[in-house]
C-alpha cells in the first residue's frame, strides 16, 4: 500500500496511550495501533528501503525487567534503518529524525577518537557539528564528564572527545505536511541534513 502520510490519529492515540498506559486500554485500541500507527510507517519504510536499507521497525512491548517503571507500552514508535544509521519516530508530540552512532564499542570508541584528534578529520567534524546545530538539530549522544586520558585536557575540540558515542536528533513536531504524502520528502530532507556528520563517523569510525 502506498505512503500517504502519518495520520493524526496516530499523535492522538499515543497521546491517549500517555494518560491510561495499561493493558485494557491497549487491547480495547489495537485496531487504532495497527492501522494508524504500524501500517502507516510500514508503507513508509517499504518505500523508503531501497535508498537506505531495509528499517527495522521496533516492538511497542516495553522491557519492565530491570525498569522501576513498569508501564507495559512505549509511548512512542521508532524505525531504525541500520545500514545508513538513520532513525525516524512518531508520539504524541509528533515526528522526529535523528542520525549517527548510539551503540559503539571500544574498538570504535577508540577510532572515533583518534580521528576528532586528527588535524583534518577533527576539524571536518566540528564544521558538520556546528552547521546542524545552526539548522535546529541536537547532537547528542554517551558522553565522558572529562576528556579520556591520553589526549590534551586542553583539547580545541575537547567536547567531541568526551564523546562515546555521536548522534544528532531534531524534532518536526505536527506540520501540516505530516499527514500527507509529502511527509516522507520533509523526512528524507531532514535525513540528508543529517549526513555530513554521519557520513564522517562511517569513513572514520565505521563498523566492527
Amino acid at each position: 500500500m502506498a505512503f500517504t502520510g502519518i495520520p493524526i490519529a496516530a499523535l492522538d492515540f499515543y497521546e491517549d496511550l500517555e494518560a491510561d498506559n495499561t493493558k485494557s486500554f491497549w487491547t480495547a485500541h489495537k485496531q487504532v495501533y495497527d492501522e494508524q500507527v504500524k501500517a502507516p510507517l510500514e508503507s513508509l519504510c517499504a518505500e523508503l528501503e531501497k535508498d537506505y536499507g531495509a528499517a527495522k521497525l521496533f516492538r511497542p512491548y516495553r522491557d519492565v525487567r530491570f525498569s522501576k517503571d513498569k508501564t507495559p507500552y512505549k509511548t512512542h514508535q521508532g524505525a531504525w534503518f541500520g545500514e545508513t544509521s538513520v532513525y525516524l519516530q512518531v508520539s504524541a508530540s509528533g515526528l522526529f529524525v535523528a542520525g549517527g552512532y548510539w551503540e559503539t564499542s571500544s574498538s570504535q570508541v577508540d577510532r572515533y577518537r583518534r580521528a576528532v584528534d586528527d588535524d583534518v578529520a577533527g576539524p571536518q567534524l566540528a564544521r558538520a557539528v556546528a552547521a546542524l546545530r545552526r539548522k535546529g538539530y541536537e547532537v547528542n549522544g554517551e558522553q565522558l564528564v572529562r576528556v579520556p586520558s591520553g589526549y590534551d585536557k586542553e583539547h580545541p575540540r575537547a567536547d567531541l572527545l568526551r564523546h562515546k558515542t555521536l548522534t544528532a536528533r531534531r524534532d518536526l513536531g505536527c506540520p501540516e505536511w505530516l499527514s500527507t504524502p509529502k511527509a516522507r520528502a520533509e523526512i528524507v530532507k531532514a535525513w540528508r541534513g543529517l549526513r555530513p556528520v554521519v557520513d564522517w563517523l562511517d569513513t572514520h569510525v565505521g563498523r566492527d
